[in-house]
């Protein structure tokens, strides 16, 4: 019974966050396999500790232990975040908290299979604090190395980086650590203790998703009229006058006249399928999700294929060429492969 009560907090919140993915970006298999890695990433750090008992001091050990558990569970949603598998805040918090969930449900089972003896209530109590703690500080952590990836895709695409988003970046990691290391080192009343992770973990979670939120609007918003405006300028034979032409024509003379017309091509039919993915997701956003005929599914099929070729065709070095305008942040890469599954789906 002491089980299943130590365990019950984690298994709620974790159908919570489940449930609040109206997106439906991240599928139950994920799901299961991250709380796997968190339960993996438990049982690495159980075996670490016990190979460093005796090097460390009672209060040494509230400083690393909490460090390096954060690392150990970072390392899953950084492979997740390099493939660009996470790109909004939902993403992250989903992630994070299912590795976080994983490693709080082995531990409390560590915790109890050690013979330490706690009344029912305590049991509920501690897994309700412990998966707190994990689960919050790996989702603060998953949306730092969403932000991180972000950044690295500017660099890579040659445009402006914000100070102020490397200053968010790294607070949100140093801040999970930080909250981590101070919930191990400060013990106080349990009850208040738990009131006071629960409004910072909250604060923390509720500032990242009103900065993600303003990210997304952005690239939503401004993405979406460019490429539109794009799109218009290209089918009224105009391309020339905007800066993307402008662009266009400034490499004109660094490829073959048919790889030319690739990239041209390449950049037009990249601008249609995002138009269209970011229209299927504001759709969503709304509780819209109008499904698409077969027709169109099948139209939007055919110029992935297309897109493909022709990123086969025009190569490596055309493609860095124009990452400036045609840019895949994490967040186009989900919105492509969001209306790839959509019409894949029967």
């Amino acid at each position: 019974m002491l089980f299943v009560v130590s365990l019950l907090p984690i298994v709620i919140y974790l159908a919570v966050i489940y449930k609040i993915d109206h997106f439906a970006l991240v599928s139950m298999k994920r799901l299961v396999l991250l709380v796997l890695g968190g339960m993996i990433a438990a049982l690495v750090c159980f075996g670490l500790f016990r190979l460093m008992e005796g090097f460390l001091s009672d209060n040494q050990s509230d400083v690393v232990h909490p460090v390096m558990e954060e690392i150990i569970k970072a390392i899953p949603l950084l492979v997740l975040a390099w493939r660009k598998k996470i790109a909004f805040f939902i993403d992250s918090v989903i992630c994070g908290a299912a590795v976080g969930g994983g490693f709080s449900i082995l531990e409390n089972l560590l915790y109890l299979t050690q013979g330490r003896e706690m009344a029912i209530g305590t049991g509920l109590f501690r897994g309700l604090e412990v998966a707190l703690i994990h689960m919050g500080c790996s989702a603060i952590i998953a949306a730092g190395l969403m932000a991180a990836v972000r950044q690295m895709e500017r660099v890579r695409s040659r445009l402006e980086i914000k100070w102020s988003d490397v200053a968010t970046t790294v607070f949100l990691l140093v801040a999970a650590l930080a909250m981590h290391v101070g919930h191990n080192a400060f013990h106080f009343n349990p009850l208040l203790q738990f009131i006071f992770v629960f409004g910072i973990l909250g604060g923390l979670l509720a500032w990242t998703y009103l900065y993600d939120v303003d990210m997304t609007h952005r690239w939503l918003d401004k993405g979406l009229d460019k490429q539109l405006g794009l799109l218009n300028a290209i089918e009224g034979g105009q391309l020339i006058n905007t800066s993307t032409g402008a662009f266009l024509k400034s490499i004109k003379d660094l490829f073959p006249p048919e790889v030319y017309y690739d990239i041209i091509c390449y950049v037009g039919l990249h601008a249609e399928l995002s138009v269209t993915a970011k229209a299927r997701f504001m759709l969503r956003e709304v509780g819209m999700d109008v499904p698409m005929e077969k027709e169109e599914k099948e139209l939007n099929l055919s110029k992935f294929v297309e897109l493909k070729e022709l990123e086969k065709n025009i190569g490596k070095s055309a493609t860095m060429t124009i990452a400036p305008i045609v840019k895949f942040y994490p967040a186009d890469i989900q919105a492509f492969n969001n209306l790839r599954d959509e019409c894949l789906a029967k």
